[in-house]
């Protein structure tokens, strides 16, 4: 059974950082994809960040490029999103997501597993 968990987030205030974690278990993943997808109230599911099995290769949806950046442990079992600059508008539930071997890697059809789930909450 895999299983992804999320850890890292909270409230802070605007022009802050925040360093989002995690962890995959349940089988070898070193050959897989990862990445975040973030979900506001009443909005869907969109795409942040993704980061190739080797840790080389990443992919940022335009309204964070040069503010997150995503990272894969040395085990290649866990990923990171250190975000910087945070702004209001990137408060919503963020998701760990894990095998896009289905598609494209900025649809969240394309992803196999996911986590539940961890809250980042920006205040102005």
């Amino acid at each position: 059974q895999v299983q992804l968990v999320e850890s890292g987030g909270g409230l802070v205030q605007a022009g802050g950082s925040l360093r989002l974690s995690c962890a995959a278990s349940g089988r070898t993943f070193s050959s897989y994809a990862m990445g975040w997808f973030r979900q506001a109230p009443g909005k869907e599911r969109e795409f942040v960040a993704a980061i190739s099995w080797s840790g080389t290769i990443t992919y940022y949806t335009d309204s964070v490029k040069g503010r997150f950046t995503i990272t894969r442990g040395n085990a290649k079992n866990t990923v990171y999103l250190q975000m910087n600059s945070l702004k209001p508008e990137d408060t919503a539930v963020y998701y760990c997501a894990l095998d896009s071997s289905r598609g494209s890697y900025n649809r969240t059809t394309s992803w196999v597993y996911w986590g539940q789930g961890t809250q980042v909450t920006v205040s102005s």
